[in-house]
């Protein structure tokens, strides 16, 4: 006896294509044999939703079985249930409901390519715009990117006939995979471009212009796309990462968006107070010493560091100060020093009085 597809299906007979589609996706992920081990009705239901669906989703099959109840025009009643590509794209659709997205769309983009650039330490922090000179890939000119030799064909892989993917079958199970003979591609060149070897590229040298922006750090990444290595099949161009190396100052140490500076005072500056100058990124700069400053004492020049890498303001620098020690000195500056001394530890005037601020100005020639 014949059996009513669309009752099969559970749709009309004026059901639209679409219609028919959903029904047969939802009742073959209902009675799939995946989810009903075991159960021998439920395997029968599926292989009956599936022939329901060989027929009613063939536009010429479906018209035949309105006409006739059969899928053949010449009235026989028997059926082809083979796996058509209309039930690959559909089941290709149920394997990725039971098991994801594992069949990836495969990329031709190019690779991405590395260039290592050492910059200077001013450069890094208020930005520059270099030219670099690198290795790059074009378009063969000879095969135009076919990798061919000029004036032959491709030969259709027979193993794929064409289409770039084998059918693997298993029980209830069709699964394309790429062609291991065509790497996908569907043909097979026999006679490469003897230029780019069947490469459709050749290497040659290119001029960029890369800006770099103020704030940088050693390792920073500065992305330009499309300036890497080229795709197959005149696919995009894969990106350059060019990743930045920082010289060391000799004056400045930065950590983050801060700057540290070390610079030496005379004891006496310390003592009296006076104005020093500190370098800065943007100069030189007066720093007031306040009377008796303790040596190692930081000071914090707000807003004198490294731009901020948003755009948003400074950070700052700090100046470590340090006794200045002199290695050579006077026979009257070691009198005079040998003298404080013996002050000092006689319990003699206190460092804050008029005597001693005289003699340390003496000794150290000091004017304010």
């Amino acid at each position: 006896m014949r059996k009513d597809y669309y009752e099969v299906l559970g749709v009309s007979r004026d059901a639209t294509d679409d219609e028919i589609k959903k029904a047969y996706r939802k009742l073959a992920l209902t009675y799939h044999p995946d989810r009903n081990q075991g159960n021998p009705e439920a395997e029968e239901k599926f292989k009956e939703i599936n022939q329901a669906y060989e027929v009613l989703g063939d536009p010429d099959k479906r018209a035949g079985f309105d006409r006739f109840g059969t899928a053949d025009r010449s009235g026989a009643t028997s059926y082809d249930f083979g796996f058509t590509r209309n039930f690959d794209d559909i089941f290709g659709d149920l394997f990725n409901d039971f098991f994801g997205n594992t069949q990836r769309r495969r990329t031709h983009k190019g690779d991405d390519l590395r260039y290592n650039l050492e910059i200077e330490f001013e450069e890094a922090v208020f930005g520059v715009e270099k030219e670099i000179n690198i290795p790059h890939e074009v378009r063969c000119t000879s095969c135009k990117g076919s990798r061919i030799e000029p004036g032959f064909q491709p030969i259709l892989c027979k193993a794929c006939n064409g289409r770039g993917q084998a059918r693997y079958t298993q029980g209830f199970f069709t699964i394309n995979k790429t062609c291991e003979h065509c790497g996908g591609e569907g043909y097979i060149i026999k006679d490469p471009c003897q230029t780019c070897k069947g490469r459709g590229v050749v290497r040659a040298k290119k001029t960029i212009k890369v800006s770099v922006p103020p704030g940088v750090d050693t390792g920073s990444r500065l992305k330009i796309r499309g300036e890497g290595a080229l795709g197959q099949r005149d696919s995009v161009a894969g990106d350059l990462y060019v990743v930045l190396k920082v010289k060391e100052h000799e004056l400045f140490e930065r950590e983050g968006d801060d700057i540290y500076v070390h610079t030496q005072v005379h004891f006496p500056v310390l003592c009296l107070g006076g104005v020093i100058k500190v370098p800065t990124l943007d100069g030189e700069l007066e720093l007031k010493v306040p009377p008796g400053t303790s040596a190692e004492r930081v000071f914090r020049l707000k807003g004198r560091g490294v731009p901020k890498t948003n755009g948003y303001g400074r950070g700052d620098q700090f100046v470590h100060l340090h006794v200045a020690v002199p290695k050579v000195m006077t026979e009257r500056q070691r009198d005079l020093l040998e003298q404080l001394s013996r002050e000092f530890q006689n319990g003699g005037e206190e460092p804050h009085t008029t005597g001693f601020t005289q003699k340390v100005k003496d000794f150290f020639d000091w004017k304010e």
